[in-house]
């Protein structure tokens, strides 16, 4: 095997366990999260990611509709149908209507929902805020290649 075909092979496997790893990270930092969640602001229901990210979809963007919200997030109108009525039920969102357009529905976020988006874009900081220092040990060149690198997978899986 030629030693171009082992490295590939090596990142290959390489890839494979940091995707693992970064769902068992996930899991561990939701989990943590929504337990922290549940003693600050003291929710019953449960919450995962894609409805915690949908809170913050409406949160930067409100007043947005179901088809803004799918197309953000990449999410099928049907799917994001069905989270923005959990949503509603749960008391995280409220419907509301722009005064030029009665027909068309759109989403808000409700006192509840808006500390809720607090905490998470607060989480989001801080997270970001560690991944800076991680990328600390490396040069501007290698992070060039990084971004590129990033891009080009999520293209790849798009």
């Amino acid at each position: 095997m030629s030693t171009s075909k082992m490295i590939k092979n090596a990142i290959h496997e390489n890839f494979i366990q940091f995707l693992q790893q970064k769902e068992q990270y996930e899991n561990r930092l939701s989990s943590a999260f929504i337990e922290e969640l549940r003693k600050i602001i003291e929710i019953e229901a449960t919450l995962n990611i894609t409805e915690l990210h949908t809170i913050a979809c409406i949160g930067e963007q409100e007043p947005i509709n179901v088809t803004s919200i799918a197309e953000t997030m990449k999410l099928s109108k049907g799917n994001t149908s069905k989270i923005t009525n959990k949503l509603l039920k749960a008391g995280w969102v409220r419907k509301a209507q722009l005064n030029d357009n009665k027909k068309e529905v759109y989403f808000r976020l409700t006192a509840a929902g808006k500390r809720l988006f607090a905490i998470h874009d607060e989480f989001h900081i801080k997270e970001q805020q560690r991944m800076n220092e991680f990328l600390e040990r490396y040069s501007d060149s290698e992070l060039d290649f990084i971004k590129r690198l990033f891009g080009d997978l999520a293209d790849f899986y798009h």
